[in-house]
Parts: structure tokens; C-alpha cells; sequence
């Protein structure tokens, strides 16, 4: 897999944070309302759940998916918490591959990326997008098998790299209202 991902995307880490490099085929939603961040009652995480499955299953329908968790690991010395663990929320997921990340801003460590295949189903990772909605777990990507369109929740939306222009710009039309007013998309 990992040489699929690295002819796919040369230019860009398996690391979910990073995946808006390619600008021209990406776009992001955000699960709230008004671009609110978080969930406050249990309608707001009916709509966010609704939002991110609604996506998904318009990109995955019923095809193989590949789910990447994320788990750090710190440098001796770097204090991290961590509330859960975010591959036990990724059933029979297995380790796929180990990066670094490391710049002034954060600290030291291992990225352990796991992965899990499975058939796309609405409502079949919903545990998964909570926990990202509620800020206890990060960097997750759900793709399909071919690594051509990239779907990463985060706490407060979902960036989605799709296989062209037309592609995004088709999604992007169908959930306009789901769209940040930022200049730039973000």
C-alpha cells in the first residue's frame, strides 16, 4: 500500500492533517451549521453524522474503503494524552507504516498508522467520526482502495481529495451550504 500511495501522492505524506496539498482537487466541508466547531446537544451530532455520511457514501458507496488511524508516540522527555485508543476504534485494523513529523511547533515522535479494509456502510465508522468530532482522536483517513479520493474528518468538518477538478467542483456544488466563507476554503 505503501507504494501505491507514494505513486499517487509524491508529493504528500499519509499524514491527514497535510492532505489539502493538492488545492486543485480538494475541498472542505465543515459538519456544523454556521461552521460551528463542536457538537453542543445530540440534534448537532445528528447533523454532523448525517453531513459526514452523507459524503462519504457519495464518494464510497458500497465499495472497499481503506480506514488510517493515527497513534503517537512521543519522544522521551514529551508528554502527550491521548484519551482513547484511536485503533480500537478502527476493528481489525493492522500496522501499515511509521512517520515523523517534526518542526518547531510540535513536539518529537512516531506516527503509527494503522489500517483496516471493509466494505463502506453508512453509519459503519460513526464511533470513529465522535471521537474525531470530539477532538479525542486525529488524523484519520478514510480512502478508497485505489488511493485516488481521501476523506479526513477533523474536529469540525472533513478535508476530501477527490480524483479531479470536475469531481470536487460537482461535490462542492451539491453541498455549497456545507462550504467554509473563508477566502481560501478553509
Amino acid at each position: 500500500m505503501s507504494a501505491l500511495w507514494w505513486s499517487r501522492w509524491p508529493d504528500c505524506p499519509p499524514i491527514a492533517h497535510q492532505l489539502h496539498c493538492d488545492r486543485d482537487r480538494w475541498v472542505r466541508f465543515h459538519s456544523l451549521p454556521e461552521s460551528k466547531r463542536y457538537a453542543d446537544t445530540a440534534a448537532e451530532y445528528q447533523i454532523l453524522l448525517e453531513r459526514h455520511n452523507t459524503v462519504l457514501t457519495e464518494l464510497f458507496a458500497d465499495h472497499l474503503v481503506h480506514i488510517v488511524t493515527k497513534s503517537f508516540v512521543p519522544d522521551e522527555g514529551v508528554e502527550v494524552f491521548s484519551p482513547i485508543d484511536p485503533h480500537a476504534l478502527n476493528p481489525g485494523s493492522r500496522p501499515w507504516t511509521r512517520l515523523r513529523e517534526d518542526d518547531d511547533a510540535d513536539p518529537g515522535g512516531t506516527m503509527h498508522l494503522h489500517v483496516s479494509e471493509r466494505r463502506w456502510k453508512p453509519g459503519s465508522v460513526d464511533p470513529l467520526l465522535l471521537a474525531v468530532a470530539d477532538d479525542e482522536c486525529a488524523d484519520v483517513i478514510i480512502m478508497d482502495i485505489d488511493l485516488r479520493r481521501l476523506y479526513h474528518p477533523y474536529d469540525g468538518g472533513a478535508d476530501v481529495i477527490l480524483a479531479g477538478p470536475q469531481e470536487r467542483d460537482a461535490l462542492k456544488a451539491a453541498h455549497a451550504d456545507w462550504l467554509s466563507t473563508h477566502p481560501l476554503g478553509l
